[in-house]
């Protein structure tokens, strides 16, 4: 049994297509895992440096891409069960944002998986990038930069509204706390955690306790569907 039939097994799901080539990209990101020492001695790339204009545009848009991969790990989620997903308008204390829905009454682990899809993308993206290029920090990188930064913000983000159990009833938190029977500020620490490890790596790109902290944590949040 290879690795993607095993994760597809553990989390109940149907031997689709869209299934296999999801498990597939969350084992390939965590298995550079391997490669990441010998990347972080590569000497850094000379680049011109853009205009501080052009690295705002940049840094936000990377931003941007962030807030739209955890979205679509909600959508891949929800098709790879067969749901069709929706739109739901949303606030935060009078804050307008929205929300990727679908029908209730799904299995608990399947309701598992779908609300924490997002993090698992955002935990992924992360480790690709402070395993393929650990020295971010010091790099002229502001697409990507801003990917990392709106990982770790939401994060952090979503972790404050677990803690305060505050904000919309749709919020990824509430839904893994109810799917898991675990009470929803552990929750936000579970999300807060690899959040933190990864900005500690961002400026400590050698600390590898803190790398494989944050591995450890990643996986567990995968393994968690288990339960």
């Amino acid at each position: 049994m290879n690795l993607q039939q095993r994760l597809c097994r553990i989390l109940g799901l149907r031997q689709s297509r869209s299934v296999r080539a999801l498990a597939f990209v969350i084992f390939l990101v965590f298995g550079s895992a391997s490669q990441s020492h010998a990347q972080s001695d590569a000497p850094a790339q000379p680049s011109d440096s853009p205009s501080t204009g052009k690295q705002v545009v940049l840094f936000l848009t990377g931003a941007a891409a962030g807030l739209g991969a955890h979205e679509a790990g909600h959508v891949i989620a929800d098709l790879a069960y067969g749901e069709k997903p929706g739109l739901k308008k949303v606030d935060f204390h009078g804050i307008p944002f929205f929300a990727i829905t679908h029908r209730s009454g799904r299995a608990s682990n399947e309701e598992f998986v779908i609300s924490s899809a997002g993090f698992w993308v955002q935990n992924a993206g992360n480790e690709w990038l402070l395993s393929k290029r650990p020295d971010l920090k010091s790099e002229q990188a502001p697409f990507e930069k801003g990917y990392f930064a709106f990982n770790v913000l939401a994060s952090v983000a979503y972790a404050g509204a677990a803690f305060a159990k505050t904000g919309p009833a749709e919020r990824d938190t509430r839904g893994m706390a109810a799917a898991s029977r675990v009470d929803e500020r552990w929750i936000g620490a579970l999300v807060l955690a690899p959040a933190l490890l990864d900005a500690w790596r961002y400026y400590h790109p050698r600390s590898k306790w803190a790398t494989w902290s944050s591995r450890g944590v990643k996986v567990g949040m995968v393994v968690m569907v288990a339960r």
